[in-house]
């Protein structure tokens, strides 16, 4: 059994990112990695508190949400009894966290600085993304077979829903052009969302590519950065049309995806083992790294006001599930 996980292993860095050597990694600096010892199983997502600078780790197969203190580089606080934790956010006016579980479909409100419960949200099943919007004081979290549910982060109230054919995936607030896309890979879509009316406003298919599960926005472009794993590509859209801008080649079971508008660089993670970056130049990008990691690593979160990249190491064959905190560098 353990000489069958080692291949399957070993194939799977073979062919991430279509068995790419290692190149450009001084475009990233490991500044440290950060153990979580006893955390076992799958890790989705993180939110950072940056006041404070503590991340928060959703650890879905070990039911807790990890808060890790990245100054001083150590785990200092888990929220236990969770229901398989998938998205969470810090709402800082109200130093609150909320941690969406697929399990029961339960948001639950923490407060940051006790961990204690504030209240908890029932949305019916598989909650998961979350985003907040700072200048609306609004919580929105993609849930169930088909919808986003509309909550309003002073009551904890859901205020509205936005009805979707199939469960949504990474979604995207496009606040200058006042929309939200959305990833829903079970249908082979991407719709787009007015956040004034909120309903869809244009979908279209993905065509032959399929599983689109990470998304990033490059607002100044109105562009519209997916992420695919069968095949392994992401596709720039334009975010107005749905017109096809660029096609690349990326690592395999990508999960995160982020674009550095300081830099114009696209970044992402995957389990296929590596970290890809990708230069813009016009309408297009070109890779300048790939960067091993750990197979299976696949969850990421960029900092853009600190310029860091957050890669979540799960346990595996021995090894503790951990943090690895990279710095971008300048070129």
């Amino acid at each position: 059994m353990k000489f069958i996980l080692i291949c399957i292993v070993t194939i799977n860095c073979l062919t991430s990112c279509k068995g790419q050597d290692n190149f450009g990694t001084d475009y990233l600096h490991l500044d440290k990695v950060i153990e979580l010892p006893g955390v076992s199983g799958r890790i989705d997502h993180m939110a950072v508190n940056l006041k404070n600078h503590l991340l928060y780790v959703a650890a879905l197969g070990n039911n807790s949400v990890e808060v890790v203190d990245l100054l001083k580089g150590k785990l200092i606080h888990s929220i236990k009894g969770l229901d398989e934790p998938q998205g969470i956010a810090y709402i800082p006016e109200r130093n609150e966290i909320v941690i969406a579980n697929g399990g029961d479909g339960s948001c639950i409100f923490y407060d940051a600085t006790s961990y204690s419960i504030i209240s908890t949200l029932h949305l019916g099943g598989d909650a998961d993304n979350v985003r907040y919007n700072a200048s609306n004081g609004k919580i929105y979290v993609g849930y169930g077979n088909g919808g986003i549910a509309v909550i309003d982060a002073g009551t904890h109230q859901k205020i509205a829903d936005i009805k979707l054919p199939a469960h949504p995936e990474s979604f995207q607030l496009d606040l200058k052009n006042n929309l939200l896309a959305v990833n829903i890979p079970d249908d082979n879509i991407i719709s787009v969302i007015n956040l004034n009316k909120l309903k869809v406003v244009r979908s279209w298919k993905t065509n032959s590519l399929r599983a689109n599960f990470p998304m990033a926005l490059d607002t100044s472009a109105n562009h519209l950065l997916v992420g695919y794993r069968h095949p392994a590509v992401f596709v720039t859209y334009d975010i107005k049309t749905g017109a096809e801008i660029s096609h690349n080649d990326l690592v395999s079971d990508v999960d995160d995806l982020f674009y550095n508008e300081q830099k114009q660089e696209v970044i992402a993670s995957g389990g296929g083992g590596s970290i890809n970056i990708f230069k813009k130049e016009s309408n297009a990008f070109k890779q300048i790294a790939n960067i091993s990691t750990r197979a299976g690593a696949r969850t990421s979160l960029f900092i853009p006001s600190t310029q860091a990249f957050i890669l979540a190491k799960r346990s595996q064959m021995g090894r503790s599930a951990a943090i690895a905190v990279y710095q971008f560098r300048d070129h």
